[in-house]
C-alpha cells in the first residue's frame, strides 16, 4: 500500500522526446517488451528505424518521466489507408512502452491520451494500431472492420483498431493500411 501511495503522489511529466533520450528510450523499450509473449522483442530497433524515416513526427515521440527518469515512451508515425480511388492520411500507434515496474499504473493511458491531443493539434484525424482487444477500447478505439479498413497482413480482426480524433473523421475512410517501409526492414 505504501508503494502505491508513493507512486500515486509522484508527478508524471510528459514531454517530447529529444536526441539525449534515445539511449534511455532504447533500453526502456527493450525492458518493456522483454517478457511479452506476442512480441518479436525488436521494438526498440523499430523505433530507431522509424526515427530515421519520412514517417517520423518528432512531436509525436513522447516520453513519460518520474523524478527525471524516463519510465515510458509512445510513438505515433504517419501511415496511409488506400483504396482504388483515394488515399487517407492517418497515424500508426506503435509501440507504447512502459518500464515493467511502472506498468499497470496508468502511465500508458496518459501517454495515449496526450498523444491523441498532440496529434489532433497537428491536424491528424485518426490513429490505427495493432493491439490488445481489452486495453485500447477504453481510449475510444474501435475495430477497423467497422470502417472497412483492412490490414496488409493476416492478423486477428479483434486486434486491428482505429480511433477518430475528431467527429466523423472516419466517415469516408476505407481501404487497406499502408505502413511505412521502416516497419518491415
Amino acid at each position: 500500500m505504501a508503494n502505491f501511495l508513493y507512486f500515486y503522489f509522484m508527478e508524471i511529466k510528459l514531454r517530447q522526446e529529444n536526441k539525449d533520450d534515445f539511449e534511455s528510450v532504447f533500453r526502456l523499450i527493450e525492458k518493456a517488451f522483454e517478457k511479452e509473449e506476442f512480441s518479436d522483442h525488436k521494438e526498440q530497433f523499430l523505433v530507431e528505424r522509424l526515427r530515421k524515416s519520412d514517417a517520423f513526427i518528432s512531436e509525436l515521440s513522447i516520453v513519460a518521466e518520474i523524478e527525471n527518469k524516463i519510465v515510458g515512451h509512445i510513438l505515433f508515425t504517419k501511415l496511409e489507408v488506400k483504396n482504388e480511388s483515394q488515399i487517407f492520411h492517418s497515424l500508426a500507434l506503435a509501440p507504447v512502452s512502459i518500464l515493467p515496474e511502472f506498468q499497470g499504473k496508468g502511465i500508458g493511458g496518459k501517454l495515449i491520451l496526450h498523444g491523441h491531443e498532440t496529434a489532433k493539434s497537428l491536424g491528424y484525424k485518426s490513429v490505427i494500431l495493432l493491439g490488445h482487444q481489452d486495453y485500447y477500447p477504453r481510449f475510444g478505439y474501435e475495430l477497423c472492420e467497422k470502417y472497412n479498413i483492412k490490414m496488409p497482413f493476416d492478423v486477428p480482426s479483434e486486434n486491428c483498431m482505429v480511433i477518430a480524433l475528431e467527429k466523423d473523421a472516419l466517415k469516408e475512410v476505407s481501404g487497406e493500411v499502408v505502413y511505412p517501409k521502416a516497419f518491415f526492414e
